[in-house]
């Protein structure tokens, strides 16, 4: 089993090994002041998990409360907060008391959310179950549900007490799911140095892999934990794939939205002479070996107009990352107005391929 210490305001530690799942209810009474719990799960990974899990937490001595909302980023809404915070209120639980959310991105950003709000914020432990969750979403605090304009316009940041990660639960997944999780692996290893691209190269083990993805975020964290510039970096794709998974009316994963996100910023750091062509021909490899989408139906200029309501955006300014070398990225902020222009030439890279419907 790997540990990871995350060194934020209140520092906690990422486990990352086989039989996590049956044992985090043993894990968590050294990390939690009270002894009842609320899982958080989806419909489709609860079947999967909650029993289990629940199981763990009784017999470590804890109260256990469940929630279980619809899968997918349809119920990723402030509507599915109020429904669990009502519960949450209904089964009791004090300020000494904590959500632990069991599944996939949504699950851990829409439980954080809550976690972050209730009785003006309690405890939660983050127990993911997609490769994306482990490697990126429950790590770092940020928590947030969808808005009406765009993905995640609706957050704090809320950092979890614990955070497991039981690789074996990544059997149980869909190929689609699992790729979409290797979009965010990747995008680590355009930042950190091209470590984790060494790695998917040597075919290391998925406890490696996620091990140094949690490295590389958690050591961005620590050093700018509220997203004031720095962190900004972890954004790669995002602002570029948010835009397009809200044009196709989320009928596409995040991870594939990401995946198409990093393909647009590295042709438009080629094309800007900003970045070797074989940088951006080395990331478009490996997507495509882990049959993510590479390009988009989508225009430049729908594109740019759906990306004006990213959360990133300040005043009529707006800040995107283009990689600059292998395992290197930079921040550019420019005037809103031009990210259209930015991203024009990408225009005949981007177009001819639709992505997969969900």
């Amino acid at each position: 089993m790997k540990s990871i210490e995350v060194r934020t305001g209140v520092p906690y530690r990422v486990l990352i090994g086989n039989g996590l799942l049956r044992e985090a209810g043993a894990r968590c009474p050294e990390v939690l002041r009270g002894r009842h719990v609320m899982i958080v799960s989806d419909e489709r990974v609860a079947p999967l998990y909650l029993a289990e899990v629940s199981e763990g937490f009784e017999k470590a001595g804890f109260r256990v409360s469940s929630f279980v909302f619809p899968e997918g980023e349809g119920a990723k809404r402030l509507s599915t907060v109020e429904r669990l915070l009502d519960e949450a209120d209904a089964a009791g639980l004090t300020r000494s008391d904590a959500f632990v959310s069991l599944g996939g991105g949504v699950v851990c950003d829409l439980t954080g959310l809550a976690a972050a709000l209730y009785l003006r914020g309690v405890d939660f432990i983050q127990i993911p179950t997609t490769l994306l969750a482990m490697a990126d979403a429950s790590v770092g605090g940020k928590t947030a549900v969808n808005l009406r304009g765009g993905k995640n316009l609706c957050g704090a940041f809320h950092q979890p007490r614990l955070v497991l990660c039981d690789p074996a639960a990544l059997a149980t997944l869909a190929p689609a799911v699992y790729a979409e999780g290797m979009a965010e692996v990747i995008k680590h290893g355009a930042l950190g140095g091209g470590t984790v691209l060494d790695l998917l190269r040597s075919g290391a083990s998925m406890e490696d892999l996620i091990a140094e993805n949690v490295r590389i975020k958690s050591d961005i964290v620590a050093r700018d934990e509220h997203e004031q510039h720095l962190r900004q970096l972890l954004n790669l794709g995002h602002t570029f794939g948010h835009a397009v998974e809200k044009l196709s009316g989320f009928s596409i994963y995040h991870g594939e939205g990401v995946s198409i996100g990093m393909m647009i910023a590295s042709w438009a750091a080629v094309s800007a002479g900003q970045c070797p062509r074989e940088v951006c021909q080395e990331l478009r490899d490996l997507l495509q070996e882990q049959r993510l989408p590479v390009s988009t139906r989508y225009t430049a200029r729908e594109i740019a107009a759906a990306a004006m309501n990213d959360k990133k955006r300040r005043g009529d300014r707006i800040t995107v990352v283009l990689p600059q070398a292998r395992g290197s990225c930079r921040l550019v902020t420019l005037p809103a107005a031009e990210l259209e222009s930015l991203i024009a030439p990408c225009d005949g890279v981007m177009t001819g391929i639709t992505e997969r419907s969900v």
